[in-house]
């Protein structure tokens, strides 16, 4: 009997690097290169992040699943993302800055790009001499923007308002014990209670254009209620008419914050003009230096 022999050659093979990985870890890349394969654009993260969600551990733990306790349903899980349903439907989960939101069917799945979006309006709003600020999320979808303003402005008075029924049972559903209050209503009509009160007004609104139809990755054409997606033949028709909901709501100094599709850049600035009231018109870069939102400040009188 040799004891200490398997561990020596352990050892030999960690010098060499050959000790064999973890069966999810194995599995794990397999999976990988079966996602790229399929064209999702982050194939490693989406792999690491199922195998998490169906064996109940953090990306970082994965190599503590013990070989006995491989899930087969992980397979289920990948086979769903390689047809490109979307990471979020699958594991029923969205993270966006500090949050973790419910999501699935029936409503828009936060995107990363809109949290420069919201880290702006949060500074905003912190730097306004407003000691319980009052904002309004218009096409609030999942809550992610609305939740995210209350959580990290803690004295704001956030209202989210969201058209759809199928859309709200979800910001229901994530902004409950929250202190945002939700309102189905269009966004267009929207809480006229507080007409020029409000402090900032911000929104992901639909901005695709109708035939930009056929280039809308598979995730969000097939998945993503139509309603969130699509806006009139050049993308701007909500838009349009949030610049008049907003100008509406805002007090004489307030902001409004609203995101738009990187090839928009330019074009929404000009519709929160001089002569429809607006003062201080301009776009802001994503992480990726790509014009993404744009921001206005209602003028005074």
């Amino acid at each position: 009997m040799q004891p200490h022999s398997g561990g020596h050659s352990d050892l030999q093979r960690l010098r060499r690097g050959t000790v064999p990985r973890s069966l999810l870890l194995a599995e794990v890349a397999q999976a990988t290169q079966r996602l790229a394969d399929a064209g999702v654009p982050s194939p490693r993260f989406d792999a690491e992040e199922l195998a998490a969600y169906v064996h109940g551990v953090k990306r970082g733990e994965l190599h503590t699943v013990e070989d006995g306790d491989f899930d087969a349903r992980y397979w289920e899980a990948v086979a769903r993302r390689e047809a490109r349903e979307p990471l979020q439907h699958i594991t029923g989960r969205a993270f966006f800055r500090y949050l973790e939101l419910q999501v699935g069917p029936g409503v828009f799945v936060p995107r990363p790009e809109t949290e420069s979006v919201v880290g702006w309006a949060i500074d905003a709003v912190r730097a306004m001499d407003v000691v319980e600020p009052l904002i309004v999320d218009l096409c609030a979808g999942s809550g992610a923007i609305a939740l995210a303003m209350a959580q990290e402005v803690p004295r704001s008075r956030v209202h989210a308002v969201e058209l759809s029924e199928d859309a709200l049972r979800w910001t229901r559903k994530n902004a409950e014990g929250s202190r945002v209050t939700v309102h189905q209503g269009d966004a267009l009509s929207a809480l006229p209670e507080f007409d020029g009160q409000v402090d900032l007004v911000i929104s992901n609104p639909p901005y695709i254009p109708l035939t930009e139809w056929e280039y809308v990755a598979p995730e969000a054409r097939d998945h993503d209620p139509e309603m969130a997606l699509f806006s009139g033949e050049d993308g701007l028709d909500t838009i349009r008419g949030i610049e008049r909901t907003a100008h509406r709501l805002l007090r004489p100094g307030g902001l409004v914050v609203i995101e738009h599709a990187d090839t928009q850049g330019g074009q929404v600035p000009w519709i929160f003009n001089e002569e429809s009231g607006w003062a201080d018109a301009a776009d802001h870069p994503d992480l990726n230096k790509r014009p993404r939102f744009a921001t206005a400040r209602k003028a005074t009188p």
